[in-house]
C-alpha cells in the first residue's frame, strides 16, 4: 500500500549528499561561466548524485519563468534581457565537462515573440559546432503550441526532443495553470511526425488515480513517444501543490512494465527519477547514440 503520511518522506527517497571532487568541479564551473541549472533552481534531489558524476542540466534564457506552475520551485516573474552571450558559454561548459549526452532547459518565456526559440537553436548550434560527438537533449516548453517556434528548435537538429506532461489530464489546470494537456501532446506528436526522437515525464502523487496514470500513458503510446520518465512529485516549499501521496518502488516498477506492454520504448520508472536524471543511459537504451544523431539529422536535413 501507498504511504498515506505526507509529513515525512520515506526511506526510498533518500538522495545522495553533494560530496567530492566531481561535485566541487561541476559547482566551479557554473559559478565560473554564470550558468543556471534546473538541479538548483527547482531544487532536484539528484543535485548531489549527478554533479558528483561531473554531469548537470543546464538552463537557459534566465532563471525567471513567466508562468506559475504550482508543482515548481523556479521563480516566476518578468524576465530580464536576454544574455546573447549564453550559448558560447553553454557549448563551452558541454565541452569543459566532457559530456557525451548534455540535456539542455529553460523557462518559459512568453513575453519573448518567438517564446525563446531563436536562442535555443542558438544553443543547439554551439554545443554541436563546439561539440560535435555530443548527443543533445533538449527539454523545452510548449511555446503556446505555436509549432512554427516548435519548428525553429528542431531544424537546429537536436537528438532527443523532450516536452513534459507532467501530469494527468485532469489535474492539468491546477497544477500546470497555464499549460493544457492537448497542446502538450501536439507538441511531442508534431515533432514525431518530423522524424525525432521524442520523450516526456509525468510525476506521480500529485493526487492523480490510478485509471488517469493508464490513460496517459496509452496517450503517450498512440503518440509514438519514445521515451518516458516517471517520477515522485515532491513539493519545494509549503506554498506549492501538496503530496497527496508517496508512491512505493513498487508501483512505479508496475508502471514501468505497463508501459513497456504499450510499446514505449524505454520508461525510467522509479521515486527519484527526473527527465534528465542519467538521461545518457536513457537514449542509450532506446537506439545508442551514433544511431541517434544520424537518424535526427538525416530527418531534419
Amino acid at each position: 500500500m501507498p504511504d498515506t503520511d505526507t509529513t515525512r518522506k520515506p526511506s526510498w527517497l533518500r538522495a545522495k549528499l553533494p560530496t567530492g571532487t566531481g561535485y566541487a568541479a561541476v559547482r566551479k564551473l557554473v559559478d565560473n561561466q554564470h550558468l543556471h541549472t534546473v538541479c538548483q533552481s527547482a531544487q532536484c534531489p539528484n543535485l548531489g548524485e549527478c554533479w558528483t558524476r561531473g554531469t548537470a542540466t543546464v538552463m537557459i534564457l534566465g532563471n525567471i519563468c513567466t508562468r506559475s506552475c504550482n508543482f515548481c520551485a523556479i521563480a516566476t516573474g518578468r524576465p530580464t534581457e536576454l544574455d546573447l552571450g549564453e550559448p558560447a558559454r553553454v557549448a563551452e561548459s558541454v565541452a569543459r565537462m566532457g559530456l557525451r549526452h548534455c540535456v539542455i532547459t529553460s523557462v518559459a518565456r512568453d513575453e519573448l515573440l518567438d517564446g525563446g526559440a531563436s536562442v535555443w537553436a542558438a544553443t543547439i548550434r554551439a554545443i554541436r559546432y563546439r561539440n560535435p560527438r555530443t548527443a543533445i537533449e533538449v527539454l523545452v516548453p510548449d511555446f503556446k503550441g505555436n509549432m512554427e517556434h516548435v519548428d525553429t528548435v528542431l531544424d537546429a537538429r537536436p537528438d532527443i526532443f523532450n516536452h513534459n506532461m507532467e501530469t494527468v489530464e485532469r489535474l492539468q489546470k491546477p497544477v500546470r495553470v497555464q499549460a493544457r494537456y492537448d497542446r502538450s501532446r501536439s507538441v511531442l506528436r508534431h515533432a514525431k511526425a518530423r522524424g525525432f526522437t521524442t520523450k516526456t515525464g509525468i510525476m506521480l502523487g500529485l493526487g492523480e488515480e490510478r485509471h488517469e496514470i493508464e490513460q496517459t500513458l496509452r496517450d503517450i503510446a498512440d503518440d509514438r513517444t519514445d521515451i518516458v520518465t516517471i517520477g515522485q512529485y515532491l513539493q519545494p516549499t509549503p506554498k506549492h501543490w501538496p503530496v497527496k501521496r508517496w508512491v512505493p518502488p513498487e508501483e512505479f516498477a508496475h508502471w514501468k512494465k505497463s508501459g513497456l506492454a504499450l510499446g514505449i520504448g524505454v520508461i525510467e520508472s522509479g521515486p527519484l527519477v527526473r527527465s534528465s536524471y542519467h538521461a545518457d543511459e536513457q537514449s542509450e537504451k532506446y537506439t545508442g547514440a551514433d544511431h541517434l544523431n544520424t537518424a535526427n539529422r538525416l530527418a531534419s536535413a
